[in-house]
């Protein structure tokens, strides 16, 4: 049996474990909650790493969701929203870098103090978030599907708040915009190893 293969057997248990669905309606929760705050710092600033933050923490509430929705099913179905997770966030890095790109067209600075701060709260809630998600980091594709939402998300509000800091010490937007466009790729990289994971249980439940 393949290592994959043996993963994938023991991840049932892991995955109905009462700690495992606790965490998951917290960051569902937390990740609601972070959108709500974003997109109305994003609007108020005029950042586009702070939207494109904003539109992650949607996508994310919406994975903790399937995530939950399947978490008694079998392994193939984990692995079928393991596949739709994985398309949304390579859809995510997709808009994020093509709005990036217009943004670099005609947009104007942010405003950096409210980026820094919503970064900073966004940051604590994934940090703990992702702390809650760790020991689940190795189940199956579903499960680290999920593990490189709240990573990806911490990642991304460091990013933010050095952006911040870029666009208060030059007084332009292009500090902005390439910490968007990181997060974008970053998106797009991450939705393509999950799929690939994903692909891989399927095969395996079907031999």
């Amino acid at each position: 049996m393949s290592t994959n293969c043996c993963n994938s057997a023991c991840a049932p248990q892991t995955t109905l474990s009462p700690r495992y669905r606790k965490a998951l309606w917290i960051a569902l929760i937390i990740n609601v909650t972070m959108f709500a705050v974003e997109i109305g710092g994003g609007l108020k600033s005029g950042s586009v790493s702070l939207f494109a933050d904003a539109v992650d923490f949607a996508g994310d509430a919406a994975n903790y969701g399937i995530s939950l929705a399947v978490l008694s099913m079998g392994l193939a179905w984990k692995s079928r929203a393991a596949l739709v997770k994985g398309a949304s966030m390579g859809a995510f890095g997709l808009f994020i870098l093509g709005k990036t790109g217009w943004a670099a067209i005609g947009g104007l600075p942010p405003e950096p103090s409210v980026m820094g701060a919503i970064a900073v709260l966004a940051l604590f809630a994934n940090g703990g978030v992702a702390l809650m998600l760790y020991a689940f980091r190795n189940g199956d594709a579903n499960m680290r599907s999920v593990w490189l939402c709240s990573r990806n998300d911490a990642i991304g509000n460091i990013a933010v708040m050095v952006a911040a800091a870029g666009v208060f010490g030059t007084g332009t937007g292009w500090p902005d915009l390439a910490v968007a466009l990181l997060m974008g790729g970053l998106a797009l990289s991450s939705g393509i190893s999950v799929i690939g994971h994903a692909r891989q249980e399927l095969v395996g439940e079907v031999a």
